[in-house]
């Protein structure tokens, strides 16, 4: 695990007891005091980019169709430095034939780098799209241990 210094612009959204939403930002930052949930999010993210934190432990309630929730949380199964193919999450949900689909409940992920989409990679080894950009998505994948 190599710690690297990356500079994120997030959007978090909880809920009183989970996080419902953490994206990349598109506007600007409003100031205001963290709720307790939102600064172990802070920090548990600022434990992971120092190389210092392999999985997060936050209450989760991510908002989608069953079939999203299903690809999410079989998401949340790859271990920190591994990654799976589309097809391989659609076999173990248990829709074999369902990887572009499985693709599309991806694209949708609410919850950016703690439900670990960017573990996700093409068939043939390639990096696939990523709401943060596929420059992100190989830092992410580097800091894992992932790539070399």
């Amino acid at each position: 695990m190599k710690p690297m210094k990356i500079s994120l612009k997030l959007d978090l959204i909880c809920s009183e007891d989970a996080i419902v939403s953490l994206s990349f930002r598109t506007g600007e930052e409003t100031q205001r005091p963290l709720t307790a949930l939102e600064q172990q999010v802070k920090e548990q993210l600022q434990e992971y980019f120092e190389g210092s934190r392999s999985s997060f432990d936050l209450p989760l309630a991510p908002e989608g169709t069953d079939f999203q929730k299903l690809v999410w949380e079989e998401l949340l199964k790859i271990p920190y430095g591994e990654s799976r193919t589309y097809s391989e999450i659609a076999v173990a949900i248990g829709r074999p034939k369902a990887s572009r689909a499985v693709g599309n409940a991806i694209n949708k992920n609410p919850i950016a780098i703690i439900i670990p989409c960017h573990r996700v990679i093409g068939k043939d080894g390639n990096l696939r799209g990523y709401a943060g950009g596929l420059e992100l998505k190989e830092m992410l994948l580097r800091l894992e241990g992932n790539l070399s």
